[in-house]
């Protein structure tokens, strides 16, 4: 079990990830390297799938365990509203996940010759 400050950490490092991601794919980047790529990366989107549903049921029982307080409206409508914020996000990171399969499955008989090859 993490800690609060841990899991805000893993979060952080989940952002800085996809930043260098950003930076060393801004190249060509052949089909193998791409294949490798989507294949991790569909399991993230369908982890973040996961990860969507658990917040919102954390965030649904946080008001049974926890004295809660919301300085603009009601606690419980304050997590409706995230709670269906975060099912939008679930279905949306499952798209993402099928997106980079689908893609992954369009290059997966593509490779490349080096100059040696030729």
């Amino acid at each position: 079990m993490s800690s609060d400050e841990e899991l805000v950490k893993l979060a952080d490092d989940v952002y800085e990830c996809v930043r260098a991601l950003n930076h060393g794919t801004f190249r060509t980047t052949p089909a193998p390297l791409v294949y490798a790529l989507t294949g991790n990366l569909k399991a993230a989107g369908w982890g973040l799938s996961q990860l969507a549903e658990q917040l919102g049921s954390g965030l649904r029982r946080s008001l049974d365990e926890y004295d809660v307080y919301d300085n603009n409206r009601e606690p419980a409508e304050s997590v409706d509203q995230a709670q269906a914020h975060l099912q939008h996000a679930a279905h949306l990171a499952r798209e993402l996940g099928q997106a980079f399969e689908q893609a992954q499955g369009a290059i997966n008989q593509q490779g490349y010759n080096t100059e040696g090859d030729r």
